[in-house]
């Protein structure tokens, strides 16, 4: 069963660094990885990928246990199964993946949405999220661990590695962390060229062409022109109400990581903690995208 994790985009700035991964793991584990509260995060929906599309990634491939574990007291199971109690514990699994299977395409027949359909196929779903953070090390002491489910922490395990093996660019103040988006540095000039597909673009534009990509995890597909990227950008901007969590994975540095008094603060800045760390939603030193659009959450429903 594929477990991945590969790094999208890397920065660092003022030894903050700000890392987005691209995941696959088994839905069964997801709402673990969703107790992370410093995460920022897309993810494929059963809402939004057709029914019989579902099928087909779960005919190609399904989810299922990486450790075979015997029933025993507690949250771990240490020893697993062997021999032919685990060749049977297999064929349970693939029987009841092809059940919910069978299930999902007669609900489907019955002209029921997918919203409802694909949700009796979720155990058996392969699903890509994409995560962006400054803040892993709870992450990694939690799920990079013998005690947490081993799905789960292979799954840390392979972030851990991705990202003890990667070299974040260094950025500067109005420079941007975009993934999705390709970045080199014109170091005649000092500046930042962003690009996709050979396609130079300006600042604005790779930021939606960024956020339009990270919001078409939602339905597993991936178009990242510009007429695509304005277009799911007006869509989840200017609607209401916003729909704004594609915007949180791309970010820019903060001024300065020590902030006097607020009315000082750069704008999108939205805390400081006791340290005297400024914070932008759920990012130290960098300004989310998210902060810096009008009506991006509500506080007076």
């Amino acid at each position: 069963m594929t477990i991945s994790a590969k790094i999208i985009q890397d920065s660092l700035c003022n030894k903050v660094r700000i890392t987005t991964f691209e995941l696959t793991y088994p839905r069964f584990i997801h709402a673990e990885l969703m107790t992370h509260r410093c995460f920022s995060r897309n993810a494929a929906s059963s809402r939004a990928i057709p029914i019989e599309k579902m099928l087909q990634h779960i005919a190609a491939e399904h989810a299922e246990p990486i450790h075979w574990g015997v029933n025993q007291a507690g949250m771990q199971a240490k020893q697993e199964l062997t021999g032919n109690d685990l060749t049977h514990a297999k064929q349970a699994w693939n029987h009841a993946a092809l059940s919910a299977v069978q299930h999902s395409r007669n609900l489907a027949e019955l002209n029921l949405h997918k919203q409802i359909a694909n949700r009796v196929t979720e155990p058996f779903q392969i699903m890509k999220t994409i995560v962006t953070a400054t803040e892993y090390d709870n992450w990694f002491w939690l799920r990079n661990h013998t005690d947490a489910q081993p799905e789960i922490h292979e799954l840390a395990k392979l972030m851990k590695q991705a990202r003890d093996e990667s070299f974040p660019m260094i950025l500067y103040s109005g420079e941007w962390h975009v993934p999705y988006i390709d970045r080199a540095r014109d170091y005649v000039d000092n500046i930042i060229v962003y690009s996709v597909n050979g396609i130079e673009l300006d600042v604005e534009k790779a930021k939606k062409i960024s956020a339009s990509c990270c919001a078409q995890v939602s339905y597993r597909k991936l178009d990242d022109s510009i007429e695509k990227a304005e277009m799911v950008f007006d869509r989840l901007i200017n609607s209401v109400p916003v729909h704004a969590s594609p915007v949180e994975h791309q970010a820019t540095p903060c001024i300065d990581l020590i902030g006097g008094h607020d009315e000082d603060w750069q704008y999108g800045v939205t805390h400081m903690d006791r340290y005297g760390q400024l914070w932008s939603g759920n990012f130290r030193g960098w300004i989310q995208f998210r902060q810096l659009i009008p009506n991006n959450v509500c506080t007076n429903y």
